[in-house]
């Protein structure tokens, strides 16, 4: 497991303007936050199977009592760890979040490919 940046654990108030600054809007930022939220939820959850299937095995006895206690800690380690959308809401606000909205880019491209064709036309 990588090691995280420590993250508080706890839900804390936070400004609403902190968080439409590189979108400049909230609610295009909340639906990031929940994409990105999923995306380390989705890893965590893949990174816990792992571990937990190296305990799998075929045959019953003392060990398997071992293994059990074994699976309960890592288990109650991924626990503790912070929420998915804590994590997500730490990346945006350090900007370590990439982000890019492709319906804004193409608004903007065509909006600049008009101003090009209305400078032609003046031109013209």
């Amino acid at each position: 497991m990588e090691e995280k940046k420590k993250i508080i654990n706890t839900t804390i108030t936070r400004n609403t303007a902190d968080f439409s600054r590189q979108t400049n809007n909230i609610y295009e930022t909340v639906a990031m936050l929940t994409k990105r939220a999923n995306q380390i939820a989705a890893e965590e959850k893949k990174e816990l199977h792992s571990r937990i299937d190296d305990f799998r095995t075929g045959g019953d006895g003392v060990d398997e009592m071992f293994e059990n206690r074994e699976q309960i800690e890592i288990v109650r380690r991924y626990e503790q760890m912070p929420k998915p959308t804590l994590e997500a809401i730490e990346e945006y606000l350090d900007g370590d979040i990439y982000y890019r909205n492709p319906a804004k880019e193409n608004q903007q491209a065509a909006r600049f490919e008009a101003m090009e064709e209305e400078v032609i036309k003046e031109n013209a």
